[in-house]
């Protein structure tokens, strides 16, 4: 061959590479418009809906203030459920992660089966809103108009938001689809704003009790009763065994205790119960916690210092009247007691932890005061992976995480124990007037009447609460509080001392000491 021929070869070759790579170049842009063509149509609204049915989605994402607003300004779906575009890598990974959950969800799931109360929760929302997304648009906290409690809040963030992993969603859990029982601002519908308490004629006398039994108590001055239920004293085995299943340490050893008579409230104390409380000794937001100490420990005061206003619906938007109250701390627990005392001339506080559970067992010795085994119930388990937990007895004494909804319900819609006392098990977990020992069993010894354990840094709560599974659920489960946890991202300084803005499934029930003259 020549050097005219093989010039002439590797030119042809030159050029058909060249051809090649123009071909491919001009291809992979081609792919590359698409697919972002492709990425555009697929972040659109309509796009979004198409995959998302929710029932209401489309209609409260209207309603927002991402739309609703005096601005015309229209925030989309992917403006708040995906990083910010600015940063493209972290944007276009989630993108993608989402759209496939999506197909997939789309193409084996039935939307029909899934619990869209629980999706609208704020636990489900802070793992689909980044919180960088709505800091692209909101970057001033500080608007013009701003209250001072929304500046107390977000300086409270900006000084938080790393160290307590603070999220604007926390907040503004509205702010993306309308909830019209929703809001981060000062408590509204109480008393002294919009009444919800409960009416009917206003009650002049408390009721007078002379006999060991049953009573309706009165509320003097205010339209509120409540019924309570006479438990008589006795002998009970407290604790649990390690044979029983799901057993935890700290409810062992078992021993032997004696409590005396007292009354206990059927139901946990019930939101027209708190507000009649708050309507009457409510403090205003900035009186210090010393002062509302030094009022409520004096002996000489017949007037008890209540609880400040608190942030947003303290019922959550679940409802009000007879449900539970629910998120006060333990000192407002003990000081509504206090007040309750005042206003009838009775003892009432709260049980001690030994008087719950003997409460609770309504005389049995099992883990449940109904029948059934905890593992035919409970969730836990490899072979939960394959056969479903039974339901059939426990949803009739029990609110918990598989009838709740995910929320508090009305305690008509449970049968009692025993004793005639429901939601003892279920629905909002209960304060008791003892610290937290986990080796208290052990350290009272084999025998004990009347048992309290005054010494530790935590409160006892007992009975489990709407997300509860029935391990968690025994009679002799052991539970406590968790301030600093519960108060994590109240912005108040120093923080709230009757609200805690961590913890929905709290609440408490009563008991009231006989007299010494009743039999």
């Amino acid at each position: 061959m020549t050097h005219r021929q093989c010039y002439s070869t590797y030119s042809k070759k030159k050029k058909n590479k060249s051809l090649l790579f123009f071909a491919g170049f001009l291809l992979g842009i081609i792919c590359f418009i698409s697919l972002y063509q492709v990425s555009v149509y697929f972040s659109t609204n309509e796009s979004c809906m198409m995959c998302h049915v929710h029932p209401h989605v489309e209609e409260t994402w209207k309603l927002s203030k991402h739309v609703n607003n005096s601005s015309g300004v229209m925030v989309n779906c992917v403006d708040c459920h995906l990083p910010p575009k600015s940063q493209t890598i972290n944007h276009y990974m989630a993108k993608a992660q989402l759209g496939l959950k999506d197909v997939w969800g789309y193409l084996t799931k039935d939307s029909t089966d899934f619990n869209w109360d629980t999706k609208s929760e704020l636990e489900h929302a802070v793992k689909f809103i980044p919180n960088e997304s709505c800091k692209e648009c909101h970057k001033n906290l500080f608007p013009a108009g701003v209250t001072d409690d929304a500046i107390t809040a977000h300086l409270y963030y900006e000084e938080n938001e790393t160290k307590l992993n603070l999220q604007c969603i926390s907040c503004h859990l509205d702010a993306g689809h309308y909830n019209p029982d929703y809001s981060h601002g000062q408590m509204v519908g109480v008393p002294g704003a919009g009444s919800k308490a409960a009416t009917g004629p206003v009650f002049d006398t408390a009721t007078v009790v002379t006999t060991f039994a049953d009573y309706t108590e009165q509320i003097p001055g205010t339209t509120v009763s409540f019924n309570m239920v006479a438990i008589p004293g006795g002998t009970f085995k407290m604790g649990s065994s390690p044979k029983e299943e799901f057993h935890n340490a700290d409810e062992a050893p078992v021993r032997e205790v004696t409590v005396s008579s007292f009354f206990m409230a059927e139901i946990e104390v019930s939101w027209n119960e708190y507000w009649a409380f708050y309507a009457e000794t409510m403090s205003e937001g900035r009186t210090p916690p010393e002062a509302v100490y030094a009022n409520n420990s004096n002996p000489d005061v017949d007037a008890v210092s209540g609880p400040t206003p608190p942030f947003g619906f303290p019922d959550q938007g679940w409802g009000f009247g007879e449900r539970p109250a629910i998120t006060m701390t333990h000192y407002a627990a003990e000081t509504y007691c206090q007040w309750l005392s005042l206003k009838t001339g009775k003892k009432y506080r709260l049980p001690t932890e030994a008087e719950w559970e003997y409460a609770a067992r309504g005389g049995t010795e099992t883990p449940y005061f109904f029948e059934g085994k905890p593992k035919d119930y409970s969730d836990q388990g490899f072979m939960r992976k394959f056969f479903s937990a039974k339901t059939e007895i426990i949803s009739d004494y029990v609110i918990y995480d598989k009838n709740s909804k995910n929320r508090t319900q009305e305690p008509g819609s449970v049968k009692p124990n025993p004793f005639g006392l429901k939601n003892m098990l279920g629905n909002v977990m209960e304060y008791t007037s003892d610290k937290y020992d986990p080796e208290a069993y052990s350290k009272g010894g084999d025998k004990a009447t009347n048992p309290s354990v005054k010494e530790g840094t935590e409160w006892v709560v007992r009975g489990g609460y709407y997300n509860s599974d029935a391990a968690d659920l025994r009679v002799a489960v052991r539970n406590y509080t968790r301030h600093d946890d519960w108060l994590k991202t109240d912005p108040q300084q120093p923080k709230s001392i009757w609200w805690y803005s961590d913890i929905k499934g709290i609440g408490f029930r009563v008991v009231c000491e006989p007299d010494e003259t009743i039999k």
